[in-house]
């Protein structure tokens, strides 16, 4: 039986970098046009998620219902907001607090009331086809669709899937 060879040192080293350089070319893939990472620059949304926290969003999936927690850019700075209404849905703020379609809404894990702001977007507003209207948490001087009105679609960059705390570090 003839002997086989095994391979040189340097063909195995060879083959591992390729097998590292493949790994890292999927990981550069994936969070290029899968996934993203982003640093909440603003405490419009705690306690839920608080200002450097990192968060994880998924970019393929911008079927959105209420309450999803997604990425946008407004201004060119990139924001976390609650999605609150939907296409079709009427969206008003009054003393008696948020109203989405004429029902008063009971949100848990709003700890503020929902106020509108002097300036910004005129109530009622109905959202049409392909726009979001969003809220912080936080409601308390927040930059959200009171201020810039409804979002379209196409303007987010994604749902939001993780959060990783980076306090205190």
């Amino acid at each position: 039986m003839p002997e086989r060879k095994s391979p040189s040192l340097f063909a195995e080293i060879l083959f591992l970098f390729a097998k590292i350089g493949a790994i890292c070319l999927t990981f550069v893939l994936l969070f290029t046009f899968m996934f993203g990472f982003c640093r909440n620059g603003d405490s419009f949304m705690n306690p839920a998620i608080k200002d450097g926290d990192l968060v994880l969003f998924y970019r393929l999936d911008k079927r959105y219902v209420a309450q999803d927690v997604l990425v946008l850019k407004y201004q060119g700075k990139i924001q976390v907001r609650r999605v609150i209404a939907l296409a079709g849905d009427t969206v008003d703020i009054s003393q008696e607090g948020l109203m989405i379609n004429g029902a008063i809404q009971q949100e848990p894990g709003i700890y503020v009331s929902t106020n509108r702001y002097e300036e910004g977007v005129e109530f009622p507003v109905t959202l049409k086809e392909g726009e979001v209207f969003v809220l912080g948490d936080h409601r308390t001087n927040a930059a959200d669709s009171r201020i810039y009105g409804a979002v379209d679609i196409s303007d987010t960059m994604g749902k939001v899937m993780g959060i990783f705390r980076r306090r205190n570090i």
